[in-house]
């Protein structure tokens, strides 16, 4: 697979590399996961799926600098990430907003934290238009408990995207909200992604999500001992709309690819049986 320039750091190499990545907690046996490798280019939205168990959220964790993996390396814009840093913002499960203060002030006190030296009126201005971006305007100065729960999580979208990180780390961030919900802001995020060119880590389990936002599919098998058994590169058009997802040619393809893997493989690559060298990459599937 050939790398554009264009999306790599400076001296060539891509955006971020994980290399060798295996977590194995105190008192255990075995490690939850070992040996992952994936590069990720810069403006990729890339997603993950696996069982529950696997360790997406702690390799997520680790490229948040959040948590130390047992062996391996993470490397951002071609620095080893070692600890947390505001050059990569977070999204959770759960929203994690400070409910004594606004809107406008969490995200305020984020924009703050990353520009200490930025004044009121910057600092306002720089709330208000990621607020708008995800479309809260008229909730700027409403607290969280004023707020549905799809609300809160685009505070927790747009608090991300204030501070411009060179990368942004969703944790499922969509799984607790209806279905209505859930799409709207995913044609939210796919807009603003669109936008400001932003590269994208997301953990998922829902395959349909995974199809219309990444660029690339990790595919995790079970742990302990869980790697990446492959990499599917999303081949269907970028401009590809939730509405109209299915009446892609190569939709169905690829969508009963996943499924099978999860349903049939997963267990399979388990304990051992995946192979120790980098993943497949598999670019698309046919229709």
């Amino acid at each position: 697979m050939q790398t554009d320039p264009s999306k790599s750091t400076p001296d060539g190499r891509p955006f971020l590399q994980v290399e060798g990545l295996g977590k194995t907690y105190p008192g255990a046996t075995e490690a939850v996961f070992e040996g992952v490798h994936f590069r990720i280019q810069r403006g990729e939205f890339v997603c993950i799926i696996g069982h529950s168990g696997c360790g997406k959220t702690t390799i997520l964790n680790a490229l948040a600098g959040l948590e130390h993996a047992s062996a391996g390396h993470v490397f951002m814009d071609g620095r080893e990430v070692v600890a947390p840093g505001l050059e990569r913002g977070v999204v959770f499960q759960g929203h994690a907003l400070m409910p004594w203060l606004t809107v406008r002030e969490n995200i305020a006190f984020a924009v703050r934290s990353k520009w200490p030296a930025k004044s009121r009126a910057d600092v306002n201005a720089q709330v208000e238009t990621y607020v708008q971006m995800v479309g809260l305007g008229a909730a700027l100065d409403k607290k969280p408990s004023q707020l549905s729960g799809g609300m809160k999580q685009r505070v927790g979208i747009a608090r991300a995207f204030a501070i411009e990180p060179k990368m942004l780390l969703l944790d499922e961030p969509f799984g607790a909200l209806d279905a209505l919900t859930r799409g709207t802001i995913q044609d939210e995020l796919l807009r603003i992604c669109a936008q400001t060119k932003q590269t994208v880590f997301m953990i998922t389990h829902d395959v349909d999500e995974a199809i219309l936002l990444a660029d690339k599919i990790l595919l995790m098998g079970n742990g302990p001992r869980a790697r990446i058994a492959e990499i599917v590169v999303n081949t269907l058009p970028r401009d590809r709309q939730r509405a109209g997802l299915h009446h892609e040619p190569q939709f169905y393809a690829l969508r009963n690819h996943l499924v099978d893997f999860l349903v049939s493989r997963a267990k399979d690559l388990s304990h051992g049986r995946a192979p120790m060298t980098p993943p497949e990459v598999r670019p698309g599937l046919a229709a």
